[in-house]
C-alpha cells in the first residue's frame, strides 16, 4: 500500500559524457515504470547529475528529454533541491520546463533556508507539487537557520502554506498513484508529521490532499502506520 519514488544515485557529474550516461540511466528507469501498469512509482532526479554544474544548456536539454520520456511513460519527475549555489538555477530550470508545456514535474524545498517560504508561495501560485524537506547540506549562516528549532518552525509554517493551497485546489491523486499534484511532507520527525495531520484535519483537507514521504529503510513502522491510517505514503528508494 506504499508508493515509491526512484532515484538513480549520483550527482555532480564531471563531463558531458557522464551527464549523458546519467540521463540514459534515468530513461531506463522511466521505461521500466512505463512498462508496468501496476507500478505505483515515479522518479526523482538531481540536476547536477545531468549537467547543471557543467553547462546549463546541456542540463536543460537533458532535463527536457527526461520529461518528454516520462510523459511517454505517464510518469512524474520530482526535481530534488541541492545546496544553495544551485537553488536559483534549479528553480529557473523548473520554470523553463513549465514554459515548454511540461506539467509532469515538481520541485523540492528545504525548510532550513531563509528563502524557502517565499519560494513556496511563488511555486504554489503556479500549482507546483512541492516536496518539503528540512535540508541536509552545510550552508552559511546568511542562507540557513542555524538552530534546529527554527528549522522545525519554518517546516511547520511551510507545511501550513502547502496544506492551505492543497485545500484550495483539492485535487485528487490519479487512480494509479503515479502523479502527485499534492504537497509532500517529507520527514521522519514525529512532531512535523503530527502537525501536518492536525492542521490538515483542522482545516478540512481530506487525507488524500497530502502525501507523506520517507527514505527507504527509515521509520518503516511510521510508514506502515500512516498508510494504514489512509494517508498516501511514498518511499524514496
Amino acid at each position: 500500500g506504499i508508493n515509491v519514488t526512484l532515484d538513480h544515485l549520483g550527482e555532480h557529474t564531471n563531463t558531458p559524457d557522464e551527464s549523458q550516461q546519467a540521463t540514459d540511466d534515468i530513461f531506463a528507469t522511466l521505461d521500466a515504470l512505463g512498462a508496468d501498469s501496476a507500478a505505483r512509482g515515479n522518479v526523482s532526479i538531481k540536476l547536477t547529475q545531468i549537467g547543471l554544474g557543467l553547462d546549463e544548456s546541456l542540463c536543460a536539454e537533458n532535463l527536457e528529454r527526461i520529461l518528454a520520456r516520462a510523459k511517454q511513460n505517464n510518469t512524474f519527475v520530482r526535481v530534488d533541491i541541492e545546496d544553495t549555489p544551485y537553488t536559483d538555477k534549479t528553480i529557473n530550470m523548473y520554470y523553463a520546463m513549465r514554459e515548454k508545456g511540461y506539467t509532469n514535474v515538481g520541485m523540492a524545498l528545504q525548510s532550513y533556508l531563509f528563502r524557502s517560504e517565499a519560494d513556496a508561495r511563488r511555486l504554489l501560485l503556479d500549482k507546483t507539487p512541492i516536496r518539503l524537506v528540512k535540508g541536509a547540506y552545510m550552508e552559511p549562516p546568511d542562507k540557513a537557520f542555524p538552530k534546529k528549532a527554527d528549522v522545525d518552525a519554518n517546516y511547520d509554517l511551510i507545511t501550513k502554506i502547502m496544506i492551505d493551497a492543497s485545500l484550495a485546489n483539492q485535487t485528487k491523486l490519479s487512480k494509479d498513484g503515479r502523479v502527485p499534484p499534492i504537497p509532500a511532507i517529507a520527514s521522519h520527525d514525529d512532531n512535523r508529521i503530527a502537525f501536518a495531520k492536525s492542521y490538515a484535519e483542522k482545516v478540512g483537507l481530506t487525507k488524500d490532499g497530502l502525501e507523506f514521504q520517507m527514505l527507504y529503510g527509515i521509520r518503516r513502522d511510521l510508514q506502515d502506520q500512516l498508510a494504514k491510517e489512509g494517508y498516501p505514503v511514498r518511499v524514496y528508494v
